[in-house]
């Protein structure tokens, strides 16, 4: 990919990022805990996977904290930027299945399972996780 597509691309991930931690928030609010913890998840994905664009990059998977350390062989810079946010990453990995299918824990629906603590944490990381993305990419994005 050019560059010029490649900021294109991270633009339009990171947007999509900005979208789903909205959709978080209006959850949370409406008590939608499961759904809310479920879309700051992806919001952090989302961001992470804006990340690879930019550095022209293909990622793969759903897991924030994986995509954070296969950065290492993608982008030395990028990686180093990203890897003090693994633990983040690790902890919003654990909402991705679980508040979305009825057998992701036993004998309980999403839910029945998640709190608005839950849901109030997951909003908590994920707007640092994004934070830290833009930090990163705003300054890099604004100079094309």
């Amino acid at each position: 990919m050019s560059v010029d597509k490649n900021i294109l691309e991270a633009k339009r991930w990171l947007d999509t990022a900005r979208g789903d931690l909205d959709a978080a928030g209006v959850l949370c609010e409406n008590s939608k805990y499961a759904h809310a913890c479920f879309h700051a998840q992806q919001a952090a994905e989302k961001a992470i996977k804006a990340l690879w664009y930019y550095a022209d990059a293909d990622p793969w998977g759903h897991s924030i904290r994986k995509l954070i350390e296969d950065l290492s062989g993608i982008d030395t810079a990028l990686y180093n930027e990203m890897k003090s946010l693994g633990k983040i990453g690790l902890i919003l990995d654990r909402f991705y299945i679980p508040t979305r299918y009825p057998n992701g824990l036993p004998d309980l629906t999403p839910d029945q399972a998640f709190l608005q603590e839950d849901a109030k944490n997951c909003i908590k990381y994920a707007t640092e996780f994004l934070k830290t993305v833009e930090s990163f990419l705003n300054p890099n994005l604004s100079d094309s």
